[in-house]
């Protein structure tokens, strides 16, 4: 929209020696955790979107979170989760994930896309932005580099003619 100057941001550590990630949050949706059989939504204290009523000099606060081989975590914009059908229902977004806790990453962004797509009739009237990352191995002490994260997101926009 003309004249929003702001942005929400996420930004996300992912250690490779601890099964843990940090992350600190300005104003964006907090990510969804996704365990054989269940999508958890990851508890976030954020922050205000960046270039709102902050002047820089606040401390933002740092979550952790467990995050184990075999979850995926799943990133995503409020384009996904405010996308509306027809009748103006809000896309049910963390049911809809729970659907598919064991698909691959690639796999589970097919389904999501294919379903949001679906739900709103075929046309997003926002931008959205999907990103999943499934932790694959253990971490190991003497291991400090080079362990796979599979990811993989997608993008869907529109814009209206005024």
């Amino acid at each position: 929209m003309a004249g929003e100057r702001f942005a929400t941001t996420l930004l996300l550590e992912i250690p490779d020696e601890d099964p843990i990630t940090r992350l600190i949050s300005c104003g964006h949706p907090p990510p969804l955790l996704l365990r054989p059989g269940e999508a958890v939504t990851v508890l976030v204290h954020p922050a205000p979107p960046l270039g709102v009523g902050r002047t820089g000099s606040e401390d933002y606060t740092l979550d952790v979170f467990s995050f184990e081989p075999g979850e995926t975590l799943l990133l995503y914009t409020d384009g996904v989760i405010e996308a509306r059908d027809p009748a103006g229902g809000f896309y049910p977004f963390t049911e809809r994930a729970a659907q598919w806790t064991d698909a691959t990453p690639e796999t589970l962004l097919h389904h999501m896309r294919r379903d949001l797509l679906a739900h709103v009739g075929g046309r997003l009237d926002d931008d959205a932005a999907l990103i999943a990352i499934r932790r694959t191995t253990a971490p190991h002490p003497s291991r400090r580099h080079g362990r796979i994260i599979h990811g993989g997101g997608f993008r869907h926009g529109s814009t209206r003619a005024n």
